[in-house]
């Protein structure tokens, strides 16, 4: 299919949607032209500020999620967002509880929050996620099901849920979840190391190996 096809093809695919249902749309442009034909995005997720969302290719974005651009949101390749995920740059919530009636005729509102935020490489992100604005999240992260994200996401983290409210924490490593899978297919080697680093194959490999059997200790004669 052509560029121009798929330019024509996105705008007219959302349209049909509200009759036909939530559908994920293959290729999307980015506000400066770049086009990424293996990126897939639903029908049904809300984009605000579209100017500043960045989106690279092999993305997956499915239904019922908000993606908010306004003020810088980078998603690289190969990351996967589920359902029912908001991805942040900005929060007003605050802003409007303390000026109250002011807030739309000021137009800079005092805890007004604009930051902006990335999602690294090939990470996931589960179902009813919040990506709270500023975040910096790494390479080949797990965000688990129902996790409040705020800050610096180290790479290969596992974040799992503490409760309502509270930011989700580092529960494990996805290299220690990739290395048997590695281990058992070497010809994902090379694919693995060009986006997550020779090292960190390496490190994959490493915790994928078995552990070594413990000896059974003899009876007593």
């Amino acid at each position: 299919m052509t560029p121009l096809s798929h330019f024509l093809k996105q705008p007219l695919v959302r349209v049909l949607s509200v009759f036909t249902g939530p559908r994920t749309v293959y290729g999307w442009r980015n506000a400066d032209g770049s086009f990424q034909p293996h990126t897939r995005v639903s029908t049904h997720t809300c984009i605000e500020g579209k100017d500043g969302l960045v989106l690279q290719d092999h993305v997956f974005v499915g239904h019922f999620n908000r993606l908010d651009g306004s003020n810088g949101l980078l998603i690289e390749e190969g990351v996967q967002v589920t359902n029912y995920v908001s991805i942040l740059s900005h929060s007003s919530h605050r802003a409007v509880r303390v000026m109250g009636r002011r807030y739309v005729s000021d137009p800079k509102p005092a805890g007004y929050v604009r930051r902006a935020t990335r999602v690294g490489a090939y990470s996931f992100l589960g179902p009813h996620s919040v990506i709270a604005p500023g975040s910096q999240i790494g390479k080949g992260v797990i965000v688990q099901g129902y996790s409040f994200v705020s800050g610096a996401v180290p790479d290969f983290a596992i974040l799992g849920p503490q409760g309502h409210g509270r930011p989700a924490v580092v529960i494990g490593d996805t290299r220690e979840l990739d290395g048997p899978l590695l281990q058992r297919h070497p010809e994902l080697h090379a694919v693995y190391a060009q986006w997550a680093g020779k090292d960190h194959l390496r490190r994959a490999l490493q915790a994928g190996e078995p552990s070594p059997a413990k000896a059974t200790p003899k009876a007593p004669a």
